[in-house]
């Protein structure tokens, strides 16, 4: 057996399942497969020169992050000079100048490595780019001010960790919730370089910000620390751009009454003229997983007004185009859309379609955002989908999606069988979802089916070329069907469809999934007897829950999952994302999270799960795995628990990555063969 094909050693808290998982010959297909999705190149980012004729983007070379500059059709692509080796060292988070000559970025190039400075590069001299701010902590997102003087950018000083709930936690220590608190603020420094300045007040953690279009204001999403927790009861400020200036509260989504009540708040943008704020509103659950209405305030202060109630699509990102028009890309039916939509009379009525795409695109920044020239003629934004992998996308913003202008991935082409949209009408709902065929697919076979519920659960699947990690679309490559569906919760359908799972995780969402089930089933050879369980988040809480309502599934896999919404409660670092979605604490109703617990039913499943997770995960705490884990096996139902160390609710060390995934294909292959 290759190396390439072996497990790797049994990790920290790594136990052996009560029925081994590991076949005698590994199927060699797994570790080809592995190696395939190890050799994508992934794009970070995509920037386009205001001016409309230039790029840059961030793209994986000699194993790190570097900054290429082309012209605005890909055409002259080349390293940004830095003076230094190439691969040396790690470049991102690009910003043009409004000069569009000068670029601004991230980079461990200084003389702390591992730590990201600021820096100025003139991409038309070969010269080494100016260190603009010797930066200790994490920073990210640059902005300029408009008039070119003053870079902004998100800081926490002294951070000893990413600043996001998915990155590895801090180990506990101290007076929790006092000692330790890394607060994120916005900070500037002039374009000529200098001192850092940070603008907004100490105790108020910022998720995202923007520049007034005069440059003397700042628009910022907001809470008390710690930052991790609260984005979902932040408020929206508005503050002059210099130290010590008052904020004041723009939105305050806290107060009952309000039409935000208990929705959370993102992408805050400036009207050209300065007189509101547009952002999006909307039934959350993470931070960076944006999604809702368009809403607007005046940027003195007022009533914040629903620009959009009733559409059945989901915006997850806008630009003005002038003062009375937006461009907006939005979730329709799990399909990426790009839309004009008008003001009038305080609503954002759509006019046109400009592209809708079965893919993913964004430029890095934001969910879904685009990267646009000052005039808004023309776009940019990385593509993939399951049928092609990661590419700059360019060109003019008009009736089509403008044409791939790198090649970076193009040798490189599926592995897995087709993918279809699959639809179908339950409960008085519209429900779609995405279907991968076998590869090398039969239709006199018949073949097992994997279903996979996304995380969220106010997100959605939309086509995406995969890495190697954990997801669903490689399990088509070993011959099952693979069945994705956007249930209620999801994004795609209006903010209507998102809240219809409050209070009911488990059931009316279960309930859709079921009924594509057999949408799908009516219509293809799929084996009813052979269909498998995975996800990861909620994903990961369904494929805990659902073998205690049905035992239709065979085998499961579950990725940081939730086995107990009540003793979660008290264990995760993010309890304030509940309320929203629980409609109370678990103090004050104790019941509705009682129903939506697995634990409390767990003398009904049978099906051998996987349970996997990350050690130092907030968002999912592993003990909510080793519950749900000691409970099977104390039943003698097949079972192992790998608990992956230094892991939050995102992986990145590239071996626990392949490990996880190599597992999870290991584990439906043996309770769930595909023959």
């Amino acid at each position: 057996m290759s190396p390439s094909l072996r497990l790797l050693p049994l990790l920290t808290l790594a136990f052996a399942p009560l029925a081994s998982a590991a076949p005698s010959e590994v199927d060699p297909r797994i570790g080809n497969l592995l190696d395939q999705l190890g050799k994508v190149r992934s794009i970070h980012a995509v920037q386009l020169s205001p001016d409309g004729q230039r790029l840059a983007w961030v793209v994986d070379t000699h194993g790190k992050a570097a900054i290429e500059i082309a012209r605005a059709d890909g055409s002259e692509a080349h390293p940004l000079a830095t003076g230094g080796k190439p691969g040396a060292c790690k470049q991102g988070e690009i910003a043009w100048a409004p000069d569009s000559r000068h670029l601004a970025f991230l980079s461990d190039c200084g003389d702390q490595p591992g730590e990201m400075d600021l820096y100025l590069a003139d991409t038309t001299a070969p010269a080494a780019p100016q260190r603009l701010a010797d930066l200790h902590g994490y920073a990210h997102a640059p902005a300029w001010s408009a008039d070119g003087r003053t870079l902004a950018f998100l800081y926490v000083e002294g951070a000893t960790r990413r600043a996001s709930a998915v990155a590895a936690a801090k180990p506990a220590s101290g007076e929790i919730g006092v000692d330790g608190l890394e607060i994120q603020r916005v900070a500037t420094v002039p374009a000529t370089g200098g001192a850092v300045s940070q603008l907004t007040p100490a105790d108020r953690y910022v998720y995202e910000f923007s520049w007034s279009p005069d440059a003397h204001q700042l628009a910022y999403v907001a809470a008390p620390a710690p930052g991790d927790n609260n984005w979902w009861i932040a408020k929206l400020y508005a503050q002059d751009a210099r130290a010590g200036a008052t904020p004041r509260v723009l939105v305050d989504p806290t107060v009952a009454g309000s039409p935000l009540y208990r929705l959370q708040i993102a992408l805050p943008r400036w009207s050209p003229d300065g007189a509101r704020v547009a952002f999006i509103g909307g039934l959350m659950s993470d931070q960076g997983s944006t999604g809702g209405d368009l809403y607007a305030v005046a940027s003195r202060g007022g009533a914040a007004r629903n620009l959009t109630p009733g559409v059945r699509v989901t915006p997850a990102w806008f630009a003005w185009t002038s003062p009375r028009a937006l461009l907006v890309s939005q979730v329709s039916n799990g399909r990426s859309q790009v839309a004009d939509y008008a003001l009038d009379a305080g609503r954002a009525v759509q006019q046109r379609v400009r592209f809708t795409l079965p893919a993913s695109i964004g430029d890095g920044s934001a969910s879904m955002a685009l990267s646009l020239s000052a005039d808004h003629a023309r776009m940019a934004f990385v593509e993939s989908s399951y049928a092609a992998a990661p590419e700059v996308h360019a060109g003019a913003l008009g009736e089509q999606a403008p044409p791939a202008v790198t090649a970076i991935n193009a040798a490189l082409g599926p592995a897995w069988g087709k993918a279809e949209s699959v639809e179908w009408e339950h409960d008085g709902r519209h429900v779609q979802g995405w279907l991968l065929y076998p590869v090398h697919y039969d239709p006199a076979r018949r073949y097992p089916m994997i279903v996979s519920v996304h995380g969220g659960p106010a997100a959605a699947v939309i086509p995406r070329w995969p890495g190697v990690g954990y997801g669903a679309v490689p399990f088509s490559t070993l011959g099952y069907f693979v069945f994705m569906p956007n249930p209620r919760g999801s994004f795609g359908q209006g903010e209507a469809y998102v809240q219809a799972n409050r209070k009911d995780f488990g059931y009316g969402d279960l309930s859709d999934i079921l009924a594509g089930i057999d949408t799908v089933e009516k219509k293809l050879p799929v084996d009813d007897q052979r269909l498998g369980l995975t996800g990861w988040s909620y994903g990961g809480f369904m494929s805990m829950f659902v073998p205690t309502r049905t035992d239709r599934f065979h085998a499961v896999v579950a990725g940081a999952g939730i086995a107990n919404w009540q003793s979660y409660y008290g264990e995760n670092l993010i309890d304030q994302w509940m309320i929203p979605f629980f409609g109370a604490s678990v103090y004050d109703d104790p019941a509705v999270y009682a129903r939506s617990s697995a634990i409390n039913f767990i003398k009904k499943v049978r099906t051998p799960t996987l349970v996997v997770v990350g050690d130092r995960d907030a968002e999912c705490p592993a003990p909510q795995s080793f519950e749900y884990w000691h409970a099977l096996r104390a039943q003698g139902v097949p079972t192992s628990l790998v608990v992956y160390p230094n892991e939050g609710h995102h992986f990145v060390d590239p071996a626990h990555q392949r490990d996880v995934l190599q597992r999870a294909l290991l584990w439906f292959e043996t309770y769930l063969p595909a023959g």
